[in-house]
């Protein structure tokens, strides 16, 4: 006895539907092979959405208030005469042209881009220095990573430039140290050719923080390539310069950006250590942008102005970032696919 054949599907209707059997091997519910499966309702997905940006929203509104509302306003005041009290005064490029003829300016760029190039690879080679004896294994090493790191958390404090001062004032420790060794007396703070090295002084001693990044790319490296050059005869210094440094130089390229702007931004120890009647240092000793750019913006009352040098800082340090981007390409060496 032969069983009468499967009726076949009604139009409009899919295989499983009103009861009738989907063919063995079809997806259920009449999606064709491949297809999505289940996807998220419109309005489940507007909530989720919802309650996203509402979690982001004290960011949003502190971005917008705080950083995006300020950096337009101050755009718009770098091309005109203003100085907070009275309405501002469109002058065009007026205030751009008073900056480029201007000597103290010229000035306060020398000194910020001689403070950079000195102050900058000097707390670098401190804080590799002290990472690779760290890197060792001996006792107390918990508490020589604290004791380093500690001075990058109290340095930028009011206080510690205020000891900085005393220390390297006329007939301080400092002065009294070099005495020793038959240097000129007569402190670093009053003479303007040597403060600026109180300054330097001051930024390398706070190595700790690019100290613990290069610490925790050491950990990284392979004690196999260690041991593998050492049974080749590799001297310590073949090691660091061959193995060491190429392998920790996606943090070495992240420490110099990131110093690099630090740098760009000095201003309080600068402006602590350096007033001393005058806001930047004996005869500008300490006058670094930033520096001058207080003294036309709140001494002077010259808002526009001011403005304006924060533009052409913001523009100095984006030119520059983008110098170290383009040549990380010739000493930065990423592993395969971590680019």
């Amino acid at each position: 006895m032969t069983s009468a054949p499967n009726p076949a599907p009604r139009p409009g209707r899919a295989p499983g539907q009103d009861g009738e059997t989907a063919p063995a091997g079809a997806p259920s519910g009449g999606r064709p092979p491949g297809a999505p499966g289940r996807t998220v309702r419109p309005h489940r997905a507007r909530r989720e959405n919802l309650a996203g940006y509402l979690f982001m929203s004290p960011w949003i509104a502190g971005f917008l208030l705080l950083t995006a509302g300020p950096m337009v306003a101050s755009l718009y005041f770098a091309f005109t005469d203003y100085n907070l009290f009275d309405a501002p005064k469109w002058i065009g490029l007026d205030n751009f042209t008073e900056m480029f003829g201007d000597a103290r300016w010229r000035t306060s760029v020398e000194i910020t881009a001689w403070y950079v190039v000195i102050g900058t690879p000097l707390k670098l080679a401190a804080a590799l220095g002290v990472a690779l004896l760290l890197n060792q294994s001996r006792r107390g090493q918990g508490f020589y990573r604290a004791a380093f790191y500690a001075p990058s958390l109290i340095g930028a404090s009011v206080s510690i430039a205020i000891v900085w001062r005393a220390i390297f004032s006329d007939g301080a420790a400092v002065d009294r140290a070099q005495q020793v060794f038959g240097m000129e007396a007569g402190g670093w703070i009053g003479d303007p050719d040597r403060i600026i090295y109180a300054l330097v002084a001051l930024t390398v001693w706070q190595f700790g923080a690019p100290m613990v990044i290069f610490l925790a790319g050491l950990k990284q490296v392979p004690r196999e390539l260690y041991e593998a050059a050492q049974v080749d005869g590799a001297s310590p210094w073949r090691r660091f310069w061959h193995i060491t440094l190429p392998m920790i130089s996606p943090v070495l390229f992240f420490n110099v950006l990131l110093e690099t702007i630090h740098s760009f931004q000095i201003f309080g120890s600068a402006y602590i250590i350096g007033s001393q009647g005058n806001a930047c240092g004996p005869a500008d000793g300490t006058l670094v942008y930033t520096c001058y750019l207080y003294v036309q913006g709140f001494e002077n009352g010259r808002m526009g102005l001011a403005s304006a040098m924060a533009w052409m800082l913001l523009l100095a340090v984006g030119l520059v970032t983008a110098v170290l981007f383009w040549s990380q390409r010739r000493w930065v060496h990423y592993e395969e696919g971590a680019r």
